[in-house]
Parts: structure tokens; C-alpha cells; sequence
């Protein structure tokens, strides 16, 4: 029997039939973004690595702080679901299986959140966001990151390029290694406890923007998060570095763009403070 081959270029077509089919629009933005990777898939990952960090972690003994961080992050949480299913996506919203911890470590400014909504905060950024409003800014922007798949996106882009584009259900029966590597190199979980690998430029901008509507439906005043940003900035040892030698946003850019969203947001927390 003489072997079928395909050319180079049909599984280029392939591929970019693939990519085609595999594109979802995110919330609030509008963006169309690489989608490879089942979001049942992704979670179960996610909650393999959470629980991994959190055992390497000290978890945070302070009640009233662990307590604050939980409400905070449950009012975004809960109106991530609301807008989801405002747009009609029901299934997804109910999809989210939300967990906050507070992280006992002083020396880091930080939280994440990851697929599926299984999230930390460190203790060291709370020097920063002094109150809940504060913290809502930097939760809402994390809750953002989930909202929108930027995990999903990142970890497709390394499917497409270290596998091809082989759908992930091929990959996982026959890569299996491949695959949770392709999770861990994505977010960084499990090599730095917990400490998320930073997101692109464009991802970083859209979860500030999303962030703010989230925190405003929350029923938090999207306008503190210019002075929490500021904050971060104005203590940051060294200054930051070049803009585009780096990841993130310069701070004076995510301002700015902070700013110019503003009015996209505040119509929603008018409307949470009337309820």
C-alpha cells in the first residue's frame, strides 16, 4: 500500500484553519485571541499547581487581612460571573471554581490568579494597597487575566509552536510530559512558588482595562487605581526599567491608559452604588 504524504504547505493550511477556528473574542475589549487549549483542561492543571504552591507557602495567620483579601476577591469574582453571564456566557460562568489565599511574605508585591480562579496575594503588596479599594485594583486586574484566557492564549501560542498546533487532546494522550511542561512554562507556577512569569505588554493593558470595569461592578471607585499605581511606581527600587526592554507597561503609559479607560468604567460603579 503506498503511504499518503502531505505537503509542507496542507499542513500549513491545517494550522491556520486551526488558528481560525480556535480564536475567541475577549470580554469587554473585543480582541480576537488563540484559544488551543480546553478551559477544563487548563483548570485541572491550575489546580495542580496551586496546591503545590500552597504547600511550599506560609499562608498568612493575619484573620482580618486573609478576611479582606476573601471579600475583595469574591466581589470581583462575582462580578466577572455577572458580566459573563450579561453576555450571555452562562457556562463559563459558572465554570470558575474561586479560591483566595493570603500568602505570608513581606518581600513580595504581588498576586495572581490563575485559569479556572484559584488566586494569592502576598502580604507585601498590601503596604501598597492600604484598603479594600486598593486591593480591588490589583485583584481586578488579576481576575482580569483569567476573565479574558490570557493563560489559555500564552500556553496556545506554546502548543502552536512546540507542537505544531496538534490539538491538545493528541498532545496530552501523546505528550503528556510536553503538555504540563508547556503549563509550567507558561505561568512559571511550580519553579518559583508561585510567582506567575509576567504577562505580555498588550495582555497587561487589557487586564488594566478590564480590571477596571470588574472593580467599579464590584461597586469599588475604578479612580483609585491611578494613586495605587502611582504608589507601586514612586517605591520601586532602581526605577523601572525600559519600556521596551520590558514586559509590563511603563508605569507613566499604564496611567495614562488607566485614565483614558476611566470613563468606559465609571458608569458601572454609578450603577453599583445605586443598588
Amino acid at each position: 500500500m503506498t503511504e499518503i504524504k502531505f505537503p509542507f504547505n496542507r499542513w500549513l493550511l491545517l494550522g491556520l484553519g486551526l488558528m481560525l477556528l480556535s480564536c475567541a473574542t475577549v470580554p469587554i475589549t473585543g480582541r480576537k485571541a488563540l484559544r488551543l487549549v480546553p478551559d477544563s483542561q487548563l483548570a485541572t492543571y491550575a489546580v495542580q499547581q496551586y496546591d503545590e504552591t500552597l504547600k511550599k507557602a506560609e499562608l498568612s495567620k493575619d484573620q482580618a487581612a486573609t478576611a479582606m483579601v476573601r471579600k475583595v476577591g469574591m466581589n470581583i469574582a462575582h462580578a466577572a460571573e455577572s458580566f459573563l453571564r450579561e453576555s450571555g456566557d452562562t457556562q463559563r460562568a459558572e465554570s470558575f471554581q474561586w479560591e483566595f489565599n493570603l500568602i505570608q511574605d513581606d518581600k513580595t508585591a504581588n498576586a495572581w490568579v490563575l485559569p479556572g480562579g484559584k488566586a494569592a496575594v502576598y502580604t507585601g503588596i498590601l503596604k501598597y494597597t492600604r484598603n479594600e479599594t486598593g486591593l480591588a485594583v490589583v485583584l481586578g486586574h488579576e481576575v482580569a487575566h483569567a476573565l479574558a484566557d490570557h493563560g489559555n492564549e500564552r500556553m496556545s501560542e506554546g502548543l502552536l509552536a512546540q507542537l505544531g498546533g496538534m490539538a491538545l487532546a493528541v498532545a496530552v494522550s501523546q505528550e503528556p510530559a510536553a503538555t504540563q511542561e508547556l503549563f509550567t512554562t507558561a505561568f512559571g507556577v511550580g519553579a518559583n512558588v508561585g510567582v506567575l512569569l509576567p504577562f505580555s505588554r498588550l495582555q497587561e493593558s487589557e487586564a488594566d482595562r478590564i480590571g477596571l470595569v470588574l472593580m467599579a461592578m464590584a461597586g469599588y471607585d475604578p479612580r483609585e487605581a491611578v494613586p495605587f499605581w502611582q504608589r507601586m511606581s514612586s517605591e520601586e527600587k532602581g526605577g523601572p526599567p525600559p519600556e521596551l526592554l520590558s514586559t509590563h507597561p511603563a508605569e507613566s503609559t499604564r496611567i495614562e491608559q488607566i485614565q483614558k479607560h476611566l470613563p468606559e468604567a465609571l458608569p458601572y460603579y454609578e450603577k453599583a452604588r445605586k443598588r
